[in-house]
This record gives C-alpha cells, structure tokens and sequence, in this order.
C-alpha cells in the first residue's frame, strides 16, 4: 500500500525531529508534543530545523557563551523586536554544521512563522508574560515571475523525452531503458498537476485505467481520488506495461515508478529526471517538478477560467495560493495588449 511509503516516511522525519530536539533546551519538546495533533511529521521537522538555526542565532549573537540547551524560557522572552529584525538580516548568510546557508524572503518569512508559532505556544501555555515576536512583521515578499513551459516546449520535452533525438551517446544508453518511464512522469506532472512528494508515494494499485483515476496522498494525509486525460493514460499503461513484463522487479516493490534499482524512485531522482530534459529543451528556463505543476495550473485556468476548479484539482486550501495561476493570465493579456499598440502608423 502506498501507505506504508507514507508511513515510514513519517518514522524518519520523526526520528530525524527527536535528533534535533537532542540539541535544543529541554522545554522545547513540550512544543513539539503540543502541535502533534494538527501538524504533520514533515511540518514539525521543518519546524525543528527553523528553530534550530534561531537558538545557534541566539546563542552565538545574543546570549554569548550560552549553550543552546542552557537558554531558558527568560532568556527568549527578553528578545526583542530590534534582536528579531537582526535575526533576518543574520539569515541572509550563515553556518550551521559547516555548512553556508542563505535565505531568500520566502525562507525568511517561513523562518520568522516558525519561530512566532513557537513563541506564541509558550504565551498561551501562561509560560511567558509577553510574546514580543507577535510584535515582529512577517517579511513582505515581492512577486515573482512566474516560470513554466510554453505550449511548444510541452511538446518537445515530452518528444525529448520519448525520442532522446539532442542527447549525447552516453546518455542515450540508459535513456533506452528509461524512456518509457520518463515519457509517464512528465506526462503525469504536465497533465494531472500532481506534487512530486505525491508522485514519488504511487504504488501500482493507485492507478485505475477503466476510469482513468488514481488515488493520491495529499498533504495533511488525506486520500484524494484525481483523474488523468487520454493522452496521460496512454503513457502510463504504456509504461506500467514495460513495468510488469520486467522480471528483475521483486514481487514485494508496490511503487509505481522505480529508480534503475528498481526500488521506489526518489524525490531526488524525480527532479534530477526534470532538470535533464528541460535543460536540452529550454536552458534558461529553471524548470522543476514545481514549475510543470505550474504549467498544469495555468494552462488548466486558461482552458476553464474557474480559479476555484484549479484550486481543488491542485489541492489547495486556500485558493489565494491559486491565484498566481491567474497572474500568470493577466501577464499574458498585459503583452497581447503591448502587441496590439500601434504608436505610429505603418500606412
């Protein structure tokens, strides 16, 4: 079942949590023990990783040569609002474990939530008198263009990936045994929308060819029942044909598409399978899993002009996350109209 992927996913994020809240003050994890409920385990690591870098941010600039673990709950409450916006200058550029990490706005603004929802736990529990980072404004982030394939460079990375045609020798050697699994992935992507989180979790036993639907595990855990187009389906039973015929696959492997190893493909593997193909067909272009999700988004808008059907088909909760599909149409309209501007007359 696909399930079990989910389930044992959640154990190594879980384990991966406890491994961070080794390094954290012992009050901590009575945060963590109090979002279980309404949180996933992948949420509360990212959770854990945020409030990770804030300690060391506190501990190295702040309270200096105090252990992260000695911090008390004192100690948070008197950080102030000029201590947090030096916290977001400080996430520009920093080392944790020896590594140089930097933030954008998005990462910012995720970093300081995190940090505020942790804060504002320990006011309501009465185990601090104030909740000064309630006081800091979440960072203003500034609209992106947004990137996705046009309806030819649809048509050629699907053909790039069938046919392999702008491929060196070498590569052309595993595309033989792959072209077939890739041609499915793109096609599920580009026409159904799906996440790469919920991709990778497919078992063979999701998919229904008779109604052409499948069942995927949306974020929160939740079973949703989505729908693919002929031309999808084609290279899914095409590929899933490939798949039963193999017989190096174990009978045990459920996952519907598989590494070299034939084990379940990684979400590592499935970007790396993106990034190949959109780099032959659109080089400046940084298209991901996300990105072909986007395209999906906005060409689905196009074609209904229902931002609430995107929403639901995409698995949003809030369809104001939806509308940049809609912004992506009125940047189209804004350049029709530039097109159709005439300032001096060619007569």
């Amino acid at each position: 079942m696909a399930r079990d992927y989910y389930a044992e996913r959640n154990r190594i994020n879980n384990r991966k949590t406890e491994e961070i809240l080794k390094d954290l003050p012992p009050y901590a994890f009575d945060y963590f023990v109090g979002v279980e409920s309404r949180t996933s385990a992948l949420t509360r690591l990212n959770y854990a990783y945020d409030l990770r870098v804030f300690y060391q941010y506190l501990s190295e600039k702040i309270f200096k040569n105090t252990p992260v673990v000695e911090i008390t709950l004192e100690q948070l409450e008197s950080v102030d609002a000029f201590i947090f916006e030096r916290y977001l200058l400080y996430l520009s550029d920093y080392e944790i474990n020896g590594k140089r990490s930097t933030c954008d706005e998005q990462a910012k603004k995720r970093k300081l939530a995190s940090v505020r929802s942790y804060y504002k736990y320990f006011y309501n529990k009465g185990l601090l008198e104030s909740n000064p980072a309630s006081k800091v404004t979440l960072p203003k982030i500034h609209d992106k263009e947004i990137i996705r394939l046009e309806v030819n460079e649809v048509v050629d990375i699907l053909n790039e990936a069938e046919r392999g045609d702008n491929m060196s020798g070498h590569m052309k050697i595993y595309h033989q045994n792959t072209n077939l699994r890739d041609v499915a992935l793109l096609s599920l992507f580009l026409g159904t929308g799906i996440r790469i989180s919920e991709l990778v979790g497919l078992n063979v036993d999701d998919v229904d060819f008779s109604s052409n639907a499948f069942i995927v595990t949306r974020k929160g855990g939740n079973r949703t029942i989505l729908y693919f187009p002929e031309e999808v389906a084609d290279s899914l039973y095409a590929y899933v044909r490939q798949r039963e015929s193999s017989n190096r696959i174990p009978k045990e492997e459920k996952a519907l598409f598989l590494s070299l190893r034939n084990k379940r493909i990684s979400v590592r593997a499935v970007e790396n399978i993106v990034k190949k193909y959109a780099s032959i067909v659109t080089p400046l272009k940084h298209i991901t899993p996300h990105k072909l999700r986007s395209t999906f988004g906005t060409n689905l808008y196009r074609e209904t002009g229902d931002i609430y059907q995107v929403a639901d088909t995409l698995g949003h909760k809030d369809v104001n996350t939806t509308k940049r599909h809609y912004a992506a149409i009125s940047e189209d309209n804004r350049r029709k109209s530039a097109k159709v501007i005439k300032l001096r007359s060619t007569d």
